[in-house]
């Protein structure tokens, strides 16, 4: 009998229709099968039904034939919100149900893991044996699985229940009680503080906000990192590869104690799925799975080896080949208390080993390489794991050392490529260490598949369904697939990047966007520019220096050079902890300085040469803000003093004032501040008020900075750009496609000058 005559007028219910598998047998299902129906699980979204989400799917260019997803849900298809940790009554109509959903990450926490492969199972598998009870009866459930369920094992693995002695009830409560009791701990004083010491080393500059959100994002990321690391090491102990297989093979468990005596339980395990050989149609693929990014980071260049022997066998089925058996499964019930085992795998007939892969991945990027590829594509010789692990330990230590020294370097263009070109390097061994860690199990796996049922419900197919139904994993021609197809297929989604990151370095050399004028009646548009490192090279301690030295004679300037360099390091110290006190103890210097004659000698004597430093192309873009009706606004940590040569061109000039007393008559500094150093947050917070007051469009506005303790400034505004920026800052504005302008450091920046005064002195 025909496939659709068996299933004719059967009512199906999918769970993880929004996934891979279960999309792609959804799509067979309303295209291929007319005589059936779906209910779907779909678990709703803020602000979207589980409908809509649906109706997206059923909008999808591979549901086309089967009609408009509008009809589809009128007619053939309904929504059933829910999800699998609370799954809601299913209709007593159902003839089959097929379980897709799951955690299929290899590295997930150990909680997620086994509330969706395990705790999950369960809800859905007690709601069908309810449905079941209410309704004809003879629910056929069919729960899709995973090859690998059964651990570490070597050698033929057999289509039937996998033996082990674990209690899924135990681990489930045990696992769910460890991952609770790591949040616990990282709440905990010790655990804590370390968590905020490392915050404040690299964002107490900026503010205790900064800092608090620092020691936050630290603890939640070590939270995930446990978690994971628990799973991992739990289903290591235990036999299995990962918390992914263990997960999976505990909910087998659950299904062979729970299904299978009351309702016809079939269990299918797919090897590794990836792109179709037909349907819906060659290379179909949705997201990345297993293959992709070795197959992508190697057609970059970025994978120069891999931890795999070279003669074992990478398990690879196609996805139609996957839903194919799952539709004739679903059509053939096994006997109660017998539930039925396939094996969708391609191992046993069809072997295919990574050194198949490599060479078939290599061929097709030597003759389609991204623009990203090397002139010749990386040679992998297959050392084996331990070589490999060598290498990339010994990456990990030079990256790291690395990025010691480029936090000693000055700011250049050089730096920046270095920081770079060291950051593409960190990626890379990253990226080879995260599939060694997962992965290496698997490839240097020795397993094979036995699917000697899986062929025989194959060819239990009338002859005339193979051509669309079969599943037969040994006519898969791998040249072929690989690449005519599957490469192809990934690429393509792939290349439209290749083009992002041109349009990105374009940006990079070009610098700020370009400008819009305001419209009439439209919000004020603000244009914020940092002064020292920004609008010309130096630091506050430069221009402290020349001021303060102008008044004194050439004993005490060199008296006063002396004492700042004994107080920098500590200052210095002061600074990465908080910027603020450190301005505080260095304007104290200014005690006791005519403010009258230092303004005079600012503007006859220091500001022609104070603005020969500035860069012209600051002062062009300072200008074009200006032309285009933006309110202009310099924002220093300096004093007022040392922005006078450039009043003139901005709006609003935020900065440091002295306070000062009257002595005999004139005006002179006491060494305190008439209101702390707008530093880091404080930035922020006085953009955001300013805006407030004036009605101002912070979205549509710009900041120019170049230092990472400016970073919740650039944050503020819609159209921020780091100029000549410190590392830190730079791979933040890479990672968020910001422009990066080169205007005060076209060479190295030298983080302090000693004044001519100084050097005059010593005469």
């Amino acid at each position: 009998m025909r496939l659709a005559q068996q299933l004719d007028g059967k009512r199906f219910l999918l769970t993880g229709v929004t996934g891979f598998i279960g999309e792609a047998l959804m799509q067979r299902l309303l295209v291929d099968l007319p005589g059936t129906s779906v209910v779907a699980l779909v678990r709703p979204k803020p602000g979207q039904s589980g409908e809509d989400r649906l109706r997206s799917v059923l909008r999808k260019p591979i549901f086309r034939a089967a009609g408009e997803a509008d009809d589809l849900l009128k007619t053939r298809v309904e929504a059933l919100e829910g999800d699998l940790s609370s799954v809601p009554e299913l209709p007593s109509d159902l003839d089959v149900v097929v379980h897709c959903a799951g955690d299929v990450s290899f590295d997930p926490l150990i909680q997620d893991a086994f509330t969706t492969n395990v705790v999950g199972t369960r809800s859905l598998v007690e709601r069908v044996l309810d449905a079941n009870e209410r309704g004809h009866g003879a629910i056929h459930y069919v729960h899709v699985s995973t090859a690998y369920v059964g651990g570490r094992r070597r050698g033929a693995v057999p289509e039937r229940a996998v033996e082990h002695q674990v209690d899924w009830r135990t681990e489930t409560e045990a696992g769910l009680r460890l991952a609770a009791r790591i949040e616990e701990d990282s709440r905990l004083e010790p655990r804590l503080k370390e968590f905020l010491r490392a915050a404040e080393r690299d964002h107490g500059r900026a503010g205790p906000l900064s800092v608090a959100a620092g020691a936050e994002e630290r603890r939640v990321k070590w939270v995930a990192a446990q978690q994971k690391a628990a799973g991992l090491e739990r289903a290591r102990t235990l036999g299995w590869t990962d918390c992914y297989t263990f997960t999976k093979s505990m909910g087998e468990r659950l299904v062979e104690e729970l299904a299978a005596p009351v309702v016809p339980t079939t269990i299918l395990r797919p090897s590794i799925v990836e792109s179709a050989v037909k349907h819906p149609h060659p290379g179909w693929i949705e997201g990345f799975k297993m293959a992709e990014p070795i197959i992508l980071a190697y057609g970059r260049g970025e994978l120069t080896e891999f931890p795999a022997a070279p003669d074992s066998v990478i398990d690879v089925v196609p996805i139609d080949h996957v839903v194919n058996a799952i539709l004739t499964a679903s059509a053939t019930p096994p006997p109660l208390s017998q539930p039925a085992y396939y094996h969708v795998s391609s191992g046993s007939r069809n072997p295919l080993t990574f050194r198949d892969v490599y060479e078939f991945i290599r061929e097709y990027f030597t003759e389609n390489p991204f623009d990203s590829s090397p002139a010749v594509m990386p040679t992998w010789d297959f050392p084996g794991g331990r070589a490999v692990e060598r290498k990339v330990r010994a990456g990990e230590v030079l990256t790291n050392a690395g990025d010691r020294l480029l936090a000693l370097a000055p700011r250049s263009k050089r730096v920046r490529e270095v920081s770079r070109k060291l950051d593409g390097s960190r990626r890379q061994i990253e990226f080879a260490r995260r599939y060694m860690d997962l992965y290496k199990a698997y490839t240097e796996a020795e397993l094979r598949f036995v699917d000697d049922k899986t062929l025989a419900l194959h060819r239990s197919l009338d002859p005339q369904d193979v051509e669309l139904f079969g599943f037969d994993t040994s006519t898969v021609d791998w040249r072929h697939y690989w690449l005519d197809s599957h490469c192809p297929s990934v690429t393509t989604q792939m290349r439209k990047y290749e083009e992002i990151r041109r349009r990105r370095k374009q940006a990079e050399a070009t610098g700020p966007r370009e400008l819009q004028p305001v419209a009439d009646g439209a919000a004020p548009v603000l244009a914020v520019f940092d002064l020292a490192g920004t609008l010309l090279p130096g630091t506050v301690v430069d221009s402290y220096l020349t001021l303060r030295l102008s008044a004194l004679d050439a004993p005490a300037r060199i008296a006063e050079f002396g004492r700042v360099m004994r107080h920098l390091p500590g200052w210095i110290a002061a600074e990465r902890r908080d910027r603020g006190s450190f301005l505080r103890s260095l304007f104290r210097g200014y005690a006791g300085v005519d403010l009258d004659a230092l303004e005079t000698y600012v503007d006859d004597v220091f500001a022609p040469g104070f603005l020969q430093q500035v860069s012209s192309d600051a002062l062009r873009r300072i200008q074009a803000h200006r032309d285009a009706g933006h309110r202009t606004i310099l924002m220093t940590g300096d004093v007022r003093q040392v922005t006078r040569p450039l009043a003139g061109l901005f709006d609003e000039v935020v900065c440091t004032e002295l306070d000062e007393e009257r002595v005999d008559g004139q005006r002179q500094a006491n060494g305190f501040l008439t209101s702390p150093p707008l530093v880091g947050e404080a930035r922020a917070a006085w953009l955001r008020r300013y805006a407030e007051v004036e009605g101002a469009d912070l979205s549509a506005s710009y900041a120019y900075a170049d230092s990472h303790v400016d970073l919740p400034l650039l944050k503020t505004v819609g159209n921020p750009t780091a100029v000549s920026p410190d590392v830190p800052l730079f791979r933040v504005a890479r990672a968020s496609r910001w422009p990066v302008a080169d205007w005060a450091a076209s060479s190295p920046t030298r983080r302090l000058r000693v004044p001519q005064q100084v050097l005059a002195g010593t005469d």
